[in-house]
């Protein structure tokens, strides 16, 4: 199947280069289960959660119901974890929790899910202004490669880390992080960030790769754009398989996240899309703006980011 395309990491570990993000605001388990089990017979390999996305048993009762009826063997499937906020004290003992959640010995992708700490009791995605604590990167990373050495994962990556930040972590990382997933689509191009990622050698995986539409923080102002509307209409495709082949044009891998069938073999879809050069050089037209732009992370007195632009050191 065409979905096992798949891209090389820095480490020498592979990428799926279209994965499935499982993060609903629902979060039934049920749900969840099925549109996993979906997606590995429509030829989905890689799959991304979260300890606060609370799909952490659904994904990995799914995965292993299916690796037992032979769907599927282990280690075909890719799965992407994230170290919450409120573990940076500890990053062995959460990914340990993670596991435990899952029913897998490792994940193969383990991510810091935001450069925010935050007191060990919030399990909630939006903190008060109470419950932030001083971030210690370097401890955090340390502890993200111990999980690497324990063979715990097979990979270690970021999250939502801006140019800025990546560049103080190597001035102390033993590893250099694999991937940096972050909010990208064709009205977010992250030109900076993709030019210093590549540099390093770390990937960038994208989130929202059509602007998070179905999100309460998302829009579908990507795909209902004119001009991603006109280059669909030419290649007979659909407006989303347009903002996903752009994605995966830059080097990309992309999450996408939908539990609707028509909607996943739809995404799916994109990997038979191939943009031209006139498709690509209109979309450098498009207007920028950040839809994910997590306010909630700046305040004045206990963040260590008094503004958003000091979040994403003026990314944004």
């Amino acid at each position: 199947m065409t979905s096992y395309q798949a891209i090389l990491l820095n480490n020498g570990e592979t990428l799926p280069i279209i994965g499935m993000g499982t993060y609903s605001g629902e979060n039934d388990r049920e749900t969840t289960e099925r549109a996993i089990r979906t997606a590995l017979k429509m030829g989905y390999r890689h799959f991304d959660t979260a300890k606060i996305y609370g799909s952490e048993p659904a994904v990995g009762n799914a995965l292993r119901r299916s690796i037992s009826e032979g769907l599927v063997e282990r280690e075909d499937i890719h799965i992407t974890s994230k170290l919450w906020s409120s573990d940076h004290h500890d990053p062995v003992s959460a990914l340990h929790q993670t596991l435990q959640r899952l029913g897998m010995e490792y994940v193969d992708l383990y991510l810091v899910h935001w450069p925010v700490a935050l007191k060990p009791w919030v399990d909630y995605p939006v903190p008060t202004e109470e419950d932030f604590e001083a971030l210690d990167m370097e401890n955090t990373w340390s502890g993200m490669e111990r999980c690497l050495e324990m063979g715990l994962c097979k990979s270690i990556g970021l999250s939502n880390f801006s140019s800025r930040k990546i560049e103080h972590l190597l001035d102390f990382a033993c590893v250099t992080p694999a991937v940096n997933q972050v909010e990208m689509h064709p009205m977010w191009r992250q030109r900076k960030l993709r030019a210093l990622c590549g540099d390093y050698g770390i990937h960038i995986s994208a989130y929202s790769p059509l602007g998070g539409p179905g999100n309460a923080w998302g829009t579908t102002a990507v795909v209902d754009h004119p001009i991603i509307q006109s280059i669909a209409f030419k290649h007979n495709a659909t407006p989303a398989q347009v903002a996903l082949g752009w994605g995966l044009s830059q080097g990309s891998s992309v999450i996408v996240k939908s539990f609707n069938p028509r909607r996943m073999k739809e995404n799916i879809g994109a990997l038979d899309l191939t943009l031209d050069d006139w498709d690509l050089l209109e979309i450098e037209k498009m207007e920028e703006r950040k839809i994910m732009r997590a306010e909630y992370l700046a305040n004045h007195t206990t963040s260590p980011y008094k503004t958003i632009e000091q979040l994403w050191d003026d990314e944004i």
